[in-house]
């Protein structure tokens, strides 16, 4: 996994933020033990606290759980994946749409960007 931190949020809420789109994006599988947090947190390049505070809070969330001498795990609740990753495409296009708002784009003209987005992504294809 590719790990990109900025300054703006902390290091944990990134953490999550990441390791949930490597979740929902099937980098890490329903059901899939998960490395270590010290493994995790070497190749993240943050203390294992940090990574351990990120873990638990995604223990919180259900999307990984822990079994005592196993490890921790991906849910296998593929009902709790899709809702995560609902969540997550809900956020980035809010934040689109707070930026397009920002720079003077209204509805129709949003929407016929996106066409024509789609329309060229089509024709890559």
């Amino acid at each position: 996994m590719h790990w990109q931190f900025s300054n703006d949020a902390p290091i944990y809420t990134q953490l999550i933020a990441q390791i949930k789109i490597g979740i929902v994006a099937g980098a890490f599988p329903p059901g899939e033990r998960l490395p270590s947090v010290r493994d995790l947190a070497t190749e993240a390049g943050v203390n294992p606290n940090t990574m351990q505070r990120a873990m638990t809070e995604l223990e919180r969330d259900g999307l990984v759980y822990s079994q005592r001498t196993a490890g921790r795990f991906v849910t296998e609740d593929r009902a709790m994946i899709e809702a995560a990753k609902r969540s997550l495409a809900e956020r980035h296009i809010k934040t689109f749409l707070e930026a397009m708002i920002r720079l003077g784009y209204q509805r129709e003209e949003m929407l016929s960007l996106l066409r024509q987005e789609l329309g060229g992504e089509e024709e890559k294809a």
